[in-house]
């Protein structure tokens, strides 16, 4: 849903009282793709400059990537990385999901993406989640990505990295519409798997998709039967 007039951008607020504490490299951490049915849940870690004169551009821009077009996260997608200090990302793919739990799977995708910043931070900002395994100075905002510019930033990137890399498999598994769902779940992507079954890019643990893959291997088998019977 593109953001509206009446909605309140994420700011720097949060990261203004950090700063003012001491903390100069404060990294905001997010993910996109935790609730999709397929493909890779991917983490991103932004670090903006201590400097809200240099980030004024972004202010009023920026905002949680769900609040966004497509057009515009493409559009900041650049202007974050041109104005950060450092960006990481971290990917952990479908069967890593399926072998340790998407939580644990976020978790590891964010300390991959803190993991390859460069400067390091000295204060983590994160969209709900804390990394306790971290020894950071660290925070989870609950719509962190609605408060804080720098998750916000890290939301957009997030968003953009996953979205390009799912659209580059669509010829890979042919015929699910990765290109336009993502990955998620609709009523096109739910077709699509009735009609084909999971792909290698499924969560085959996640509930839709572990239905509907349990109903089509049972439909196989009534057919297989009555094929030998025949």
């Amino acid at each position: 849903m593109a953001a509206t007039s009446s909605h309140l951008k994420a700011d720097l607020a949060l990261e203004n009282d950090l700063w003012q504490a001491g903390y100069q490299r404060i990294a905001g951490v997010d993910e996109a793709g935790r609730g999709a049915w397929a493909g890779p849940v991917v983490a991103v870690a932004v670090i903006l400059p201590a400097d809200p004169a240099a980030l004024a551009p972004l202010l009023g821009v920026v905002d949680d990537s769900k609040r966004l077009t497509p057009a515009a996260r493409e559009r900041l997608f650049d202007v974050i990385q041109a104005r950060a200090l450092g960006v990481g990302v971290g990917f952990r793919p479908a069967s890593e999901i399926d072998r340790v739990g998407i939580v644990m799977a976020t978790v590891q995708a964010m300390s991959q993406a803190i993991a390859y910043l460069n400067p390091q931070p000295d204060f983590l900002l994160i969209d709900y989640l804390t990394l306790p395994h971290l020894p950071r100075a660290q925070r989870g905002i609950p719509h962190g990505d609605a408060l804080s510019l720098s998750i916000a930033a890290a939301s957009i990137i997030a968003k953009v990295t996953r979205d390009r890399w799912m659209i580059s498999q669509d010829a890979t598994c042919a015929g699910y519409g990765f290109a336009q769902h993502k990955g998620y779940g609709t009523a096109a992507h739910r077709e699509a798997l009735r009609r084909l079954g999971p792909c290698e890019l499924h969560r085959r643990t996640f509930r839709p998709v572990a239905v509907m893959a349990t109903e089509r291997n049972g439909s196989e088998m009534v057919r297989n039967t009555q094929y030998a019977r025949a």
